[in-house]
């Protein structure tokens, strides 16, 4: 078996591909590169304008999905009319349901301004207007009026009265009728001293005075009555009188504006009504305070103000608690009682997108308590209500505000990894309704000249953006090639902005630490050596318990049923490969393969589904007419945390078949891939970390010339191994070999050739396939003796 060349392990990346010397010389780059898919999905999703046509953009995280969506909406809604503005202002009808208002953009604050310039001169004007000679005149007329009405039923009372010798008299206890004398009042001694008759007659008299009198005194509220409401009509117009001029030049600027104007229209008549509340109240105990909570009715809460020159907004809430998202209605403590207006109003984040775009991050949401039910229903019903999760769930019984609900128009769009989408589309029914255009992130492009270019123009974007140091061509060259490394592929490119940024952030350091003005190939080395080594200190000392002996595995020497497997330990962001004993020990039995891990519950699915499938090939290969008469097995030697994934199934059956066999494996060899049904070798993730970290232990030990790694053939595209690797392979003092199939395998690990059937059915004496069926006969024969004793005593 040929061992893979220097060229094979690593794909370089010519600086001289480039033009430019530096990325000073290169444009900004204005597309979003390897996202074709996504970014066609956004432009629909944000391009049809139907119901439940949200967008969900789903990727992993660092694929700039938040990038690449707010960069295509703020381009598109730079050309979009900017939506209206929403306020809300006093309900003159309902003190509890402030009413919203639907203006123009940019007319809100306006609103607000002029309603506040309008009310201080109301302060100003009304109180002159109920100070001048003319007012107080007709009040005077009104109230003189009524003390003449009322005086003349008095005075005719009277007149009445003394026709009948009585006198009408005023005691500190009200009105009061007494017979007179001689036009005398006579005490009640002198009354009680009339003839009797005389004195019924008297007090039949007073008697029916008395109900003249009552029917006076009736009169009189209503007099006064009359005589108020004469003053109110005057009041109102003397107020109507003033401000009307006020009013017409206010509405002359939202002329064509309904809302506005049946606002005005409801406020003017307010003031007319209330004009005796501008004018100062001397007898209150506190007139300023309270005429200053009588004024605020007339302000505008601007909830909503949008600038005419920007377009549709584009809003991201970065905290999306439900008051944060829907609005809020806030309180103030006054006199230790908690208070509240329309004032205290507050916008969510659905206020200030509505007519645009609301950009929010899923799993915020979803860990939100009530954000994403809010949510759902605002968008379900069109309608942004503003209420308290007490109210909305019934919590608290206190009154509060119900202001008018506002229709709701926009797009949302809701950026989280794939796994969430996928499990709210399953466990949700309402999402796949609302949210109907998935835009999925790549996170990997693929790797050719003219993506190079981009990736060049890429560097120089975020070079510029981040105020760095400009990068050589052979740095950028560099980059690339970390960037294939990233991602595991040598054929693909990493589209995780944020490791890459951060990349760059780390070699400006380093360049600028040494005092250089461009970064250059060292820099960028330099910060990667310094990211592994950061991160490092796990691997480090698993790697020194090997080298200690502590866990053993061998780098050298032969050893029947025993191999080195490899496998992958993620700790963090950093990745790095561990070697691992893997023992197979074979006996006498009924064909069974026993997976350790999995009988002691450590071994995941993926690993026992490996197993059983290396024991179907075992069964395919070797007992198609014979009983496979073992039991076998298998165990990863010192493992303390578990085991999963397939990726050492193939390890596993080569130690399976030099047990069968007895031929020992060479442990100065790592095996690492899967195998299926029929035998073949298939790719696994992390090949580049798994043979560094067997390359590690053996370089610490002393390379030998004899030692290497087995890789599935398919994974060779995948390699992106570090420098020094690729410099030992080429010294011939390390091997990497690609298998295709585990024939190929077993011969390069034992130097035993494997052996095909021939005509007649049998292997070749001598070659592993040969060696495993005498074995396998053997077992078969010593079962076949066992039964016949088993029979022959019984």
């Amino acid at each position: 078996m040929k061992s893979l060349s220097p060229d094979q392990l690593y794909r370089r990346s010519d600086p001289e591909q480039f033009t430019f010397t530096t990325t000073a010389e290169l444009e900004d780059l204005t597309d979003i590169i390897g996202q074709e898919r996504a970014v066609a999905a956004v432009k629909f999703g944000i391009g049809i304008r139907r119901e439940g046509y949200n967008l969900f953009a789903l990727g992993p995280n660092g694929t700039g999905r938040f990038t690449a969506v707010n960069q295509l909406l703020q381009r598109i809604t730079g050309e979009q009319a900017p939506p209206p503005d929403w306020c809300y202002v006093y309900n003159f009808q309902d003190d509890y349901r402030p009413q919203a208002l639907k203006l123009p953009p940019g007319r809100a604050c306006q609103l607000a301004a002029d309603m506040k310039r309008l009310l201080e001169e109301m302060q100003a004007v009304i109180p002159g207007a109920f100070e001048s000679d003319e007012y107080h005149a007709r009040q005077q007329t009104i109230e003189e009026a009524f003390k003449q009405e009322q005086d003349a039923a008095f005075d005719e009372l009277q007149s009445l009265a003394q026709a009948r010798d009585v006198a009408l008299l005023r005691t500190p206890s009200g009105l009061a009728f007494a017979p007179l004398r001689e036009k005398e009042v006579i005490s009640p001694e002198q009354f009680m001293e009339l003839p009797e008759a005389e004195r019924k007659q008297i007090q039949h008299e007073i008697e029916d005075l008395q109900g003249d009198l009552q029917r006076v005194l009736r009169q009189v509220p209503q007099w006064l009555r009359e005589s108020r409401q004469k003053i109110k009509r005057l009041n109102e117009e003397v107020a109507s009188f003033t401000v009307a001029p006020l009013f017409e030049e206010l509405r002359e600027e939202y002329e064509g504006i309904e809302e506005a104007l049946a606002y005005l229209t409801a406020v003017q008549a307010d003031i007319i009504e209330n004009s005796d509340n501008f004018l100062e109240d001397e007898e209150s105990d506190n007139p300023e305070a309270a005429r200053r909570s009588f004024f605020s009715r007339y302000e505008v809460n601007a909830l909503v103000a949008n600038n005419q020159e920007n377009g549709a907004p584009v809003i991201y809430e970065d905290n999306p608690t439900y008051p944060n998202l829907i609005g809020r209605v806030e309180h103030i403590a006054q006199m230790g009682a908690l208070v509240t207006d329309f004032r205290q109003i507050k916008p969510g984040a659905l206020h200030r997108a509505n007519g645009g775009y609301l950009i929010l991050d899923a799993r915020k949401l979803l860990t939100e308590p009530y954000s994403w039910e809010g949510l759902k229903r605002a968008l379900q019903s069109k309608q942004i209500s503003i209420e308290s999760l007490g109210q909305a769930y019934n919590m608290v019984s206190v009154v509060s505000l119900e202001p008018q609900r506002i229709p709701l128009d926009l797009k949302v769009v809701l950026l989280g990894e794939r796994m969430l989408y996928y499990m709210l589309h399953q466990m949700d029914p309402d999402f796949g309704e609302l949210f109907k255009v998935a835009a999925d992130f790549e996170d990997q492009m693929d790797r050719t000249p003219e993506n190079d270019q981009f990736y060049a123009r890429l560097v120089a974007t975020l070079v510029r953006k981040e105020d760095m140091l400009h990068f050589d061509k052979a740095a950028v060259a560099r980059v690339i090639e970390h960037s294939a490394r990233l991602v595991g592929d040598a054929e693909k490119l990493s589209t995780g902005m944020q490791s890459v940024v951060d990349l760059l952030r780390e070699a400006d350091y380093w360049a600028r630490a040494s005092s250089r003005d461009l970064v250059g190939v060292a820099d960028v080395q330099e910060a990667i050596d310094a990211q592994i080594f950061r991160a490092s200190r796990l691997r480090d000392r698993m790697q020194e318990v090997i080298l200690r002996e502590t866990i053993m595995v061998d780098s050298d020497g032969e050893q029947v049923g025993q191999i080195n497997g490899l496998s992958v330990l993620a700790v963090g962001d950093f990745a790095f490969g561990q070697p691992s004993r893997i023992t197979a020990r074979v006996r006498l039995g009924k064909g069974e393969v026993v997976d350790i891990e999995r009988q002691v519950e450590m071994g995941g699915p993926l690993h026992s589904k490996g197993v059983l499938i290396l024991a179907a090939f075992l069964g395919a290969r070797y007992a198609k007419e014979r009983p496979l008469s073992i039991s076998a097995s298998l165990v990863f030697e010192q493992s303390y945390g578990g085991v999963d994934g397939d990726s050492a199934s193939s390890t596993e059956l080569y130690a399976l078949l030099s047990a069968l066999s007895g031929l020992p494996i060479k442990q100065g060899l790592a095996v690492t891939g899967s195998v299926n049904q029929m035998g073949q070798v298939q790719a696994i993730g992390g090949v580049n970390e798994k043979i560094e970290g067997f390359f590690d232990i053996c370089e610490a030990r002393g390379l030998t010339g004899d030692q290497g790694v087995l890789i599935p053939a398919a994974n060779v595209k995948h390699l992106m191994l570090r420098q020094d690797v690729t410099e030992a392979v080429a010294d011939g003092r390390f091997h990497i070999y690609p298998i295709a199939h585990i024939d190929e395998g077993i011969e390069l690990l034992t130097g035993v050739t494997a052996g095909e059937l021939d005509g007649n059915g049998r292997y070749p004496e001598g070659s592993v396939n040969f060696l495993v069926t005498q074995q396998l006969d053997r077992f078969a024969e010593k079962q076949r003796e066992l039964t016949r004793r088993e029979t022959k005593d019984e």
